[in-house]
């Protein structure tokens, strides 16, 4: 693939922490079913995984937020568990529920027989990364995506979305040496998973850890922060001649800011609990943050939006040596209105402009 000039680097150079004219955002989550024309494009593919597997509807859907907001970076639409159905747990979307797997791994005997797949069982990925890369022609850079290892390794124990971690947190307590070698083969499958992106064309990547809060503090290093190392280890940090940044971002990691930068990241995602100035401060710049807006503010009148734009960009601070990526503290509500979105994107732009400035 030959890849067109990027005509708006201005994500990638923030995550480098490196000068900006402004400060680039996008939203967790972007693509979706706040926007009546993903809905419509869901619809005649007939399901979430026929939408997902689908490199065609993917880079659609992918593109939808671009065609709507000037968004600084288009994010490729999948879901963090595709590893695991491609491990065969058998991965279904039930109506109102959510994902569900056919096969949990319960037994020692279940466990013992996981092993990385084959990554041609994920070739539908790579593809739509592709074209989505190629639809782009440089107008945005595109970024990839996993889910950490404890995230996901939560979902294929428990088996569907929980509210307490029962299962896997007394596999934890009880069993540490099998949860462990579960999440040891979800790295090193998010490890190849990640870098076949890379290869594909994501221009950036990110991790979400979005249960990683739900640990107790010690184990969280155990059993999240040291599988996202594990994973940002392996990873391609330059392709094609071009640095590749990674974003690893804990839902409810405001605890561990100092031991996040210790993973090698590039950029910290932070929730909306976090406050951005205080972050820095704690990490030094040693990281670009990206953050970290409440989704529930983008349910106030556009005024008020515009405010908690402003507030978190003066949050941050004087960006210095610092970097910072405008993005809500977790995704974006399927009930939001989508004028109150353009109302964001328009005042991170305006704002940071004489900010940067």
């Amino acid at each position: 693939m030959v890849a067109a000039t990027l005509q708006n680097d201005t994500f990638l150079r923030a995550l480098q922490r490196q000068p900006v004219s402004y400060t680039p955002v996008w939203l967790m989550r972007q693509a979706g079913r706040y926007l009546a024309e993903y809905k419509q494009t869901r619809s005649t593919a007939g399901s979430f995984l026929g939408l997902a597997k689908n490199p065609d509807f993917a880079t659609e859907v992918t593109i939808q937020p671009l065609d709507r907001f000037p968004l600084d970076a288009a994010i490729l639409f999948s879901d963090i568990l595709m590893i695991p159905d491609a491990m065969g747990l058998g991965l279904d979307f039930v109506n109102g529920e959510g994902p569900r797997f056919a096969r949990p791994l319960r037994t020692e005997d279940e466990i013992n027989k996981l092993a990385v797949p084959d990554m041609n069982e994920l070739r539908y990925v790579f593809d739509a990364v592709s074209q989505i890369r190629s639809t782009l022609n440089g107008r945005a850079p595109l970024i990839g995506f996993a889910g950490s290892p404890w995230t996901v390794g939560c979902y294929m124990v428990e088996g569907q979305s929980s509210a307490d971690y029962r299962t896997i947190k007394t596999m934890l307590y009880t069993q540490p040496e099998l949860l462990h070698k579960i999440l040891d083969i979800t790295a090193q499958t998010t490890t190849q998973y990640l870098n076949e992106q890379i290869r594909a064309g994501a221009q950036a990547v990110m991790i979400f850890d979005s249960w990683g809060g739900a640990l107790a503090d010690g184990l969280y290093q155990q059993f999240s922060l040291a599988y996202m190392k594990q994973v940002c280890d392996g990873l391609l940090r330059e392709y094609n001649g071009q640095k590749i940044p990674v974003i690893v971002f804990t839902k409810g990691g405001g605890l561990w800011l100092e031991d996040i930068v210790t993973t090698g990241c590039d950029a910290m995602g932070l929730d909306w609990t976090v406050n951005l100035g205080k972050a820095r401060a704690r990490v030094n710049d040693a990281v670009a943050l990206q953050g970290n807006l409440d989704p529930m503010s983008l349910f106030g009148s556009e005024a008020s939006v515009r405010q908690e734009v402003r507030r978190v960009i003066d949050d941050f601070g004087p960006v210095g040596k610092g970097g910072h990526v405008f993005n809500l503290g977790h995704g974006i509500s399927q009930f939001t209105n989508p004028e109150r979105v353009a109302a964001l994107v328009d005042e991170v732009h305006t704002y940071s402009r004489k900010m940067h400035g």
